[in-house]
């Protein structure tokens, strides 16, 4: 039996109040107005989720915010029980993906690989370019370098999220499925004894959820592709809610038609924006290969530099592994709601598809975009530090493009284009999934529809707002969720040890 909360709220009156945030499409009449309004809101509601959410718990000098510490050693705690399966399963991840150990009979609504391109669509956006910028701006270039290893780390944390989502997803009548940390903090906790506990921290992981993918899924990703395009479209600097309409109609075609529409979406964008923004950052790395030595020196040695005492060393740790927080999203929880609707004939099968995310966006494309920010020195330079100051990492990266030739930023801001639109669509499914995990499948609707209008809010409220908000929300979602990784990893390690041994004695259906 399912054990979920719900809101018996009726669907007329959360239609109502979607359609009650319609004024703030008014806003192209009073662009000014609108957007201090904006941005007091936003202002207003991240001190108040942050005297809530964060409290430094590193003694003496240094800011350790607790999220950060609970992420990093849940994910090591993880690998280490896991057997450093992140290490393991690379070859077999990619038999499974061109569908080796395909079962026909197996239930879902996508294939793996799908599953794994909407997860990536989510992750391998902004965070990846303006991320990274961000990161490096701030924290200098040894913020990289604890990037790349909360993104090795990581990827157990991504397995065993998986492997729950499918262990503990419902197939429900009409074929869609409801998974994620919602359903295993409900479900799994409650096989525990401690179903009150679950289906409170299921309505907390929601809930943060749902903010996460209306900031950092939504109206981030606009603001900061913005920033990108109107440096080439000066239009849009004067006209920023017509950017942000003509995103809010590209969102709202493909999220009406649910998670396949958003798979097959996913599936044929993320190869091509992946590609086309690898090959560029690719072309400025090897037109700088003399100076890619000294770069990733620079990168180690920040990495453990004591030139600003304990504190700046520790400043510079919590940077990357806040960054690789939004790269990766491990340990977050919402990637797992995409795995959850994977066709797989075993849990710990999509979980080993799923540790190939934060190798992908985070060791490999976040490590290119570094090298670029670094190599290019634009992180260090004073006419740009009014970029850094005020979190427009996507220009800053677009800056450090332009240094090599002239019409990069050109092939920056289509890269930005279509890593923000692609966030946004999987983002949209994650938020609307715990929108019907609380409200019912016939709130969906509703929550389309406050999503799409948050696109065109997302084009004109400031980046550094959007940004606090979107760090105190997805980062929220690592408190429920990683109680569940840790009360239920058990499980997981059983089914791994299971599966493994079939794996050896070559009991698995293999495709020709």
């Amino acid at each position: 039996m399912r054990i979920a909360p719900r809101f018996h709220i009726p669907f007329r009156l959360i239609l109502c109040m979607g359609l009650a945030l319609l004024p703030f499409l008014a806003v192209a009449q009073e662009p000014n107005a609108a957007t201090r309004t904006l941005n007091d809101y936003f202002g207003a509601l991240n001190g108040f989720l942050a005297a809530i959410l964060f409290y430094d718990v590193m003694p003496g000098k240094g800011e350790m915010p607790f999220v950060v510490a609970w992420l990093v050693l849940g994910a090591l705690f993880l690998t280490i029980r896991m057997g450093f399966i992140n290490l393991r399963m690379f070859r077999h991840a990619y038999h499974i993906l061109r569908g080796k150990y395909q079962v026909k009979t197996a239930t879902g609504e996508v294939t793996p690989f799908q599953a794994l391109t909407t997860a990536l669509s989510a992750t391998v956006g902004l965070g990846n370019i303006a991320g990274v910028a961000i990161a490096v701006g701030i924290g200098g270039p040894g913020a990289v370098f604890w990037m790349i290893v909360a993104g090795f780390l990581g990827m157990t944390t991504k397995f065993t999220e998986a492997t729950l989502a499918q262990m503990y997803r419902e197939i429900r009548p009409d074929g869609h499925i409801m998974g994620g940390a919602m359903e295993y903090l409900s479900r799994g906790l409650a096989e525990k004894g401690w179903s009150q506990t679950g289906k409170v921290l299921a309505i907390v992981f929601s809930v943060m959820t749902i903010g996460g993918a209306l900031g950092a899924g939504n109206a981030f990703q606009v603001s900061q592709s913005l920033g990108a395009v109107k440096q080439q479209i000066t239009f849009f600097d004067a006209n920023p809610w017509l950017y942000g309409l003509i995103m809010a109609t590209l969102v709202g075609v493909v999220i009406i038609g649910g998670i396949r529409r958003i798979a097959h979406t996913a599936e044929a964008i993320v190869p091509t924006m992946v590609v086309i923004y690898i090959l560029a950052c690719l072309w400025i790395i090897l037109s700088h290969a003399s100076e890619v030595p000294e770069a990733l020196t620079l990168i180690f040695t920040r990495a453990f530099s004591l030139e600003a005492g304990l504190g700046g060393l520790i400043g510079v740790l919590v940077q990357g592994f806040k960054r690789a927080a939004f790269s990766s999203e491990a340990g977050i929880g919402s990637a797992a709601i995409a795995h959850a609707t994977a066709k797989v004939a075993y849990p710990v099968r999509q979980g080993i598809v799923a540790l190939m995310e934060p190798f992908i966006d985070t060791i490999v494309i976040c490590t290119m975009t570094a090298l670029v920010i670094v190599i290019t020195g634009v992180y260090s330079d004073p006419q740009y530090a009014g970029l850094i100051a005020s979190n427009h990492g996507a220009s800053l990266t677009a800056a450090a493009f332009g240094t090599v030739i002239d019409w990069f930023p050109i092939i920056l801001s289509m890269s930005v284009v279509l890593f923000a639109y692609s966030t946004m669509i999987s983002w949209s499914y994650y938020g609307e999934r715990c929108w019907t995990f609380m409200f019912g499948e016939r709130a969906t609707l509703a929550f389309r529809i406050i999503f799409v209008i948050f696109v065109v809010i997302g084009s004109m409220t400031s980046a550094s707002n959007i940004l606090e908000f979107s760090d105190l929300m997805i980062l929220g979602m690592a408190f429920p969720n990683f109680i569940a990784l840790y009360v239920l990893h058990g499980k997981v390690r059983m089914a791994l040890k299971e599966y493994l041994g079939k794996l050896r004695r070559r009991e698995f259906e293999v495709q020709p």
